[in-house]
């Protein structure tokens, strides 16, 4: 991938950047702040943009905003976010773009987690903190989600995540035919069409689980 790194923490930064290049991306530029970045996109037109969420001049949303800004004028241009802390407003509505990301900075960590949630996104995926998504599917006793048996509440955060039925079946070791089955059983308790597109797949639970949250 070709990626453009923003973040005004320069540790951070340039861990990013050393992560990237060491597992085989190039990174074409390094930025402190908001304009910096827009020139970047611009200059290089690269398939990733990883963005800090906050950056100067008041470090509280900027980031976010330059982002939405940025996807909206290059619609083939993936962005993954990152945040110190779990906000699901600015997470949901960003992933609902598609060929968007939300994650919390520790998942960087996670390397192999959070190089595929930057090539899924930059090839037009979602990819959702599960902190987040767990935020979400936290739940009142009348709701729905109750319905679900815990390897259905299972599916459901990494669905919600972005990952694809094989993508699914890797990471809790089962057989992607179960993991379609599973699938099935969580869409129809949710009353969420079916789709055989992974991206569309994961707005409407996202949709569901806003909604469902937003009525409480």
């Amino acid at each position: 991938m070709r990626v453009v790194v923003a973040d005004d923490a320069v540790l951070l930064r340039e861990g990013v950047v050393r992560l990237l290049t060491e597992n085989g991306h190039a990174v074409v530029a390094a930025v402190g702040d908001g304009p910096s970045l827009v020139q970047a996109i611009l200059e290089h037109r690269p398939e990733v943009s990883i963005v800090d969420v906050r950056m100067p001049p008041s470090h509280t949303d900027e980031g976010a905003r330059a982002a939405a800004e940025l996807k909206h004028a290059h619609p083939e241009l993936g962005v993954l976010v990152l945040s110190q802390h779990v906000e699901t407003r600015h997470a949901v509505e960003l992933v609902s773009l598609g060929g968007f990301g939300y994650l919390l900075k520790d998942r960087v960590l996670q390397v192999a987690e959070f190089l595929a949630a930057a090539e899924r996104v930059a090839g037009g995926g979602s990819a959702l903190d599960p902190k987040v998504v767990a935020s979400l599917i936290t739940r009142n006793n009348d709701d729905p989600l109750e319905e679900l048996t815990m390897r259905e509440r299972e599916v459901l955060e990494l669905m919600a995540e972005g990952l694809t039925n094989a993508g699914i079946a890797k990471r809790l070791c089962l057989s992607e035919r179960t993991i379609e089955a599973h699938v099935r059983h969580v869409l129809m308790k949710l009353s969420v069409p079916e789709t055989d597109d992974s991206n569309r797949r994961v707005l409407a639970v996202l949709a569901h689980l806003t909604a469902a949250r937003q009525t409480e």
